[in-house]
């Protein structure tokens, strides 16, 4: 309640003003105040500027705005900067010439192995991705070439600290093979996973998963056939060609242009009367007969006793008695000769050193080489005068001068077939021995490129279809042989070699006096026959089935980064060459849109 005085002030009764009262006044003093003189104020400032017309200019002339406009352009530089390196930094690392890293002193036995970090660092950071379209690609395929066949042989030319040339390559990833139906694959049905990008089944090869081994009716429908990067190439109007130390009909240049449910059906005494009956044809006739098969331009390697009835081995070109051989009067050799005649293409037919060496490459649209009635001889012991088998390099820069003749690029399929075969026999030294010579072939593939400017545009890929069981043992010093001794057994104090086998042709064993396992000093285990020890014996040393490696180098060679599955190679060939489910379509939509409908 407010409290009211009841004395009168000039006959007027007035109240005692309260708190809050006495605030109400105090603040409406206040504003009263303030108003008057901000109007003051204004009234002067009004009239100052009235009055003076150069008031407006002094303070952009003042101490104090002449510092906040430095400091303010000293604050933009730096957030300018400070982007430009963030950014900058963020996008690219920079090579190892701008990066400082702290100079340390070590021992001899440190300072190594730091000098050889820095040196991997360097190429690691200053590498630079080719994302060019790939023109041509050449694809290595190591028969057998295992992660431990690539180790051994590594260590057999390079010793331990050295590298193959295709283990230098910027990308690599890792392959897993197994097939359709089977963990450990045969090298038909990994072939076809490489060219075709469809896993199939065991020694099958150029047919789905909906034909069972040996099944001629299945194998016979189109719907069942696998298409392969060289068909999608030769579509596409590119050279293609394959060269092996093979037969030309064995499973892996096989797969490539036949479809065949039985890897063994090279010729038509491998294949059963009812498969004939039924309208299957043998590989080495689709190899000639069939369109794929006649517009590939290079064929080399061997396999005479397939394509031509009734030959005769010698000692220097003995025949395969592994396989089948040719009986009903073929020669389809002369048969490919006489097709190409009436197409009137340059074409040429070689079959030793000298003629492939006589070959001018410019000169010849197709060439077909056959050295050996069975696979060619291994490379340390094959003949190498004017008669002689060549060697993979050889066959390969032959090759690439035949392909290198058209602008529309090439495909090339390279197959180091023998690195499998010595391995199938247990002879772990021819295996590595083949490994090297495949390694002077990319050597020999990589200066060709170089010296005819196609690098950049060349997508070049080394790997394997399957690997084998070798295996590298113990506990053996650095530079050790590794061909030699890895030390003695604890168990049963018999020394045992650095390489053996899971299983093997002969490989198990036995001292018939002792019956116990044979003591393999007794042997010369660096001998070119020598047959490593295994822990099974069977008819030959069979398939491992370990992942593989896979290393590219060149055009798009950073598709393949990581752990892939084996068909998915021919994706990534196919999408570097824009052939196949990736060829270009921008020509047909412009013919689309200038044709009149």
């Amino acid at each position: 309640m407010e409290k009211r005085s009841g004395t009168p002030i000039n006959g007027q009764k007035f109240r005692k003003l309260s708190d809050v009262d006495m605030t109400e006044v105090h603040l409406s003093n206040l504003e009263d105040s303030s108003a008057k003189d901000i109007a003051a104020g204004e009234g002067s400032f009004q009239g100052s500027e009235q009055n003076n017309p150069e008031q407006q200019t002094k303070w952009f002339r003042s101490r104090l705005f002449l510092i906040s406009v430095v400091f303010s352009a000293l604050l933009i530089t730096a957030m300018c900067i400070g982007f430009v390196v963030h950014y900058g930094m963020s996008g690219d690392v920079g090579d190892m010439e701008t990066v400082t890293y702290w100079p340390v002193n070590l021992p001899k036995e440190q300072q190594e192995w730091y000098d050889q970090g820095i040196d991997e660092l360097q190429k690691a950071v200053s590498r630079q991705f080719n994302r060019r379209r790939a023109k041509n690609v050449i694809l290595f395929v190591g028969d057998g070439m295992g992660p431990n066949t690539v180790t051994a042989a590594r260590i057999l030319g390079f010793k331990e600290e050295g590298l193959l040339r295709w283990e230098q390559f910027a990308d690599m990833g890792l392959l897993k093979t197994y097939c359709a139906d089977k963990q450990v694959p045969d090298s038909f049905s990994t072939a076809t996973a490489l060219f075709g990008g469809v896993k199939v089944n065991y020694e099958t090869g150029g047919v789905d998963a909906n034909v069972p081994l040996g099944n001629c009716t299945a194998s016979l429908k189109e719907d069942h056939h696998v298409q392969t990067i060289l068909k999608w190439a030769q579509v596409d109007g590119m050279r293609t060609g394959f060269v092996t130390t093979t037969r030309v009909t064995h499973a892996t240049p096989a797969a490539l242009y036949a479809h065949v449910p039985d890897r063994r059906w090279e010729c038509e005494t491998g294949m059963p009367a009812e498969a004939q009956g039924q309208g299957c044809m043998d590989i080495a006739r689709q190899l000639i007969e069939q369109p794929t098969g006649q517009r590939i331009n290079v064929i080399m390697g061997g396999g005479r006793q397939m394509l031509v009835s009734d030959v005769t081995g010698s000692a220097a070109d003995p025949l395969d008695t592994w396989a089948s051989q040719s009986r009903d009067g073929r020669d389809l050799i002369q048969d490919w000769r006489r097709r190409k005649e009436d197409e009137g293409v340059s074409h040429a037919v070689v079959q030793n050193n000298r003629e492939l060496w006589n070959l001018n490459g410019q000169d010849a649209d197709y060439v077909l080489g056959i050295f050996a009635n069975g696979h060619l001889s291994y490379d340390h012991e094959r003949d190498r005068s004017d008669s002689g088998m060549p060697s993979l390099s050889n066959m390969t820069r032959k090759a690439l001068e035949v392909l290198g003749n058209s602008d529309k690029g090439f495909l090339l399929v390279v197959e180091a077939g023998l690195i499998d075969q010595a391995h199938h026999r247990g002879n772990a030294r021819k295996a590595l021995s083949e490994v090297l010579e495949l390694n002077a072939a990319v050597e020999a593939t990589l200066s060709f490129l170089k010296s005819t400017d196609r690098l950049e545009e060349t997508l070049v890929i080394v790997t394997a279809d399957h690997s084998h069981s070798l295996t590298i043992n113990g506990h053996p010093d650095r530079g050790s042989s590794i061909l030699g001794l890895a030390g003695n057994s604890k168990t049963e104090g018999t020394p045992f070699t650095t390489l053996t086998y899971g299983t093997s042709y002969q490989g198990f064993q036995v001292d018939p006096n002792t019956q116990s396992r044979r003591d393999p000093t007794a042997d010369d285990i660096t001998d070119w026959g020598y047959t490593q020890q295994a822990a099974i014996n069977t008819d030959e040393n069979l398939h491992g089935g370990s992942d593989v490696t896979i290393h590219a180098e060149g055009a798009m060679s950073y598709l393949f980064h990581g752990v892939h599955e084996q068909s998915y190679v021919a994706h990534a060939i196919s999408y570097a060459l824009r052939i196949g489910r990736f060829r270009d379509s921008s020509i047909a939509e412009t013919l689309a849109k200038l044709t009149p409908i």
